[in-house]
């Protein structure tokens, strides 16, 4: 786990401070469980009461929670940031697929220039680690694991922007997209010519922002969004034209 000793007079805000940090820079994640107290205090080099107070104060301010038997969790933050009603409507209309992946180009595009430009040798590694990942899964009939590894190719590239606001904004916005509130993604990956489509616009990407290109990483990731919009007008087009088929079928059947 990613803690520090701990030196500062007033103990117990230090570890609120450097678990707060760890949180707004996505290292813990919502749902993510804490070490034990001992192991804790341990890694923190800090008694048990000091911890417990600062555990305490996390707890009053929302982002750390206990489950009985369980032990203490970050708290599941993103679900705040859109309201059911609103995900209700976003579900419901087809209007906010179409501006859910316009603001992905826009948002995601900036995120790639930034990496390219501001993201560690590190970030960079994981990237390029997760894009291996996703070469290997590309290879299997079944695209469950590439599907989950785009989510987390992207995620990736917008963590190696090092802009906190657009890390938590956009986390929230994958959240809805896993739970399919925008569209199937998994949906995408069953069309063989499409899947390879797909990891050679990734390849793209990755390369771009190896090689500290922000011109080429965003015009990248741009054309990608692109490709996603089209793609996904195309199966809503050809999910209304399946239905209108049923129907005529239905009917001639029934003459």
């Amino acid at each position: 786990m990613p803690f520090q000793k701990i030196e500062a007079e007033k103990l117990s805000q230090a570890i609120v401070q450097q678990i707060e940090l760890l949180v707004l820079r996505g290292i813990l994640q919502p749902g993510e469980r804490l070490p034990s107290e001992r192991e804790l205090s341990e890694k923190l080099g800090v008694s048990r009461p000091s911890l417990r107070e600062a555990v305490a104060e996390l707890h009053q301010r929302g982002l750390l929670i206990s489950r009985p038997n369980a032990g203490i969790f970050v708290a599941e933050v993103l679900g705040s940031a859109f309201s059911p009603a609103l995900i209700g409507l976003f579900s419901s209309h087809e209007e906010a697929v179409t501006d859910y992946v316009s603001f992905r180009r826009d948002m995601e595009g900036l995120a790639a220039e930034r990496a390219a430009r501001l993201g560690s040798a590190t970030d960079l590694e994981v990237i390029a680690t997760i894009f291996a990942k996703m070469e290997l899964a590309h290879q299997k009939r079944d695209p469950s694991d590439e599907a989950e590894l785009d989510a987390s190719f992207h995620m990736a590239i917008i963590e190696a922007s090092h802009n906190v606001v657009m890390l938590h904004m956009m986390r929230s916005m994958y959240e809805l997209l896993r739970k399919g509130v925008f569209y199937n993604r998994q949906m995408m990956f069953k069309n063989r010519m499409t899947r390879d489509n797909l990891l050679d616009q990734h390849r793209a990407i990755n390369l771009a922002i190896q090689a500290r290109d922000t011109v080429a990483a965003r015009a990248a990731v741009e054309a990608h969004m692109d490709f996603v919009q089209l793609s996904m007008a195309d199966q809503i087009k050809a999910n209304r034209n399946e239905a209108i088929a049923k129907l005529r079928l239905e009917h001639e059947q029934n003459k």
